[in-house]
């Protein structure tokens, strides 16, 4: 005689017993909300951040999100960690501080121009909370002050360094035809003939203008740094 077979958990009432194994959220972490946040901002910049968007790309509910991250703001400061960690700042601390600074603004450039749509927020972003970014400018102040710049001209420096690294960043995704006139030819036939010498060069010209401007800007640091020593000895 066949012996009976328990009863299932949906005809006794029992609890059905809990699965084991991993969850079926995934586990959120610092790292997958960054990456999922720069995913979001890639496709439809910043504006198409928000934290509803950021637990839908994460498939979670917003509540568990929020136990993990406290604002867009918190989010958009790691986003901003996230990128300066991968800026070269190797060449700080052994090769002289202009020869490190072009490292640095090639590296920067670079990091920056795959993420082009976070340079109007990431700008202006305190780096408060973003340990990343603190130490790489650390590298580079050591750097300036070890080649002999004054103390009080180090963020200086810095900022004219970086105001035209995320402005060249911007260039390189910019769309070739951006200086095209059209029928307004006549209004600016010298420009427009100047677009022309220029076109077709593709990513070549963005890399062209920032070599030229960044070898102008370290020239004219050379320069200050040489006379405020002087000035001040």
């Amino acid at each position: 005689m066949e012996s009976a077979l328990p009863d299932a958990p949906e005809a006794t009432g029992a609890p059905a017993p809990r699965r084991r194994g991993r969850p079926s959220r995934p586990v959120l972490s610092r790292a997958k909300i960054t990456t999922a946040a720069l995913a979001i901002i890639g496709r439809a910049g910043y504006d198409g951040l928000t934290m509803a968007a950021l637990a839908r790309e994460l498939k979670t509910a917003p509540s568990a999100l929020y136990n993990h991250v406290a604002s867009k703001d918190e989010v958009l400061n790691w986003v901003q960690d996230d990128v300066n960690d991968t800026i070269d700042t190797s060449a700080f601390g052994h090769d002289p501080w202009d020869v490190a600074l072009v490292r640095w603004a090639y590296s920067y450039r670079d990091a920056f121009a795959q993420h082009s749509p976070l340079i109007p927020v990431i700008a202006v972003l305190p780096i408060t909370g973003a340990p990343h970014t603190l130490e790489m400018y650390e590298r580079v102040a050591e750097g300036l002050r070890a080649g002999g710049w004054p103390e009080d001209l180090v963020i200086d420096t810095i900022v004219a360094v970086e105001s035209f690294v995320l402005g060249s960043a911007m260039d390189v995704a910019a769309p070739e035809w951006i200086f095209d006139v059209g029928e307004q030819r006549d209004l600016a036939p010298t420009f427009a003939d100047a677009v022309a010498a220029r076109r077709g060069r593709g990513r070549k010209a963005a890399d062209d203008a920032f070599a030229l401007g960044l070898n102008a800007l370290i020239a004219g640091l050379r320069g200050t740094l040489a006379a405020t020593l002087a000035t001040r000895s």
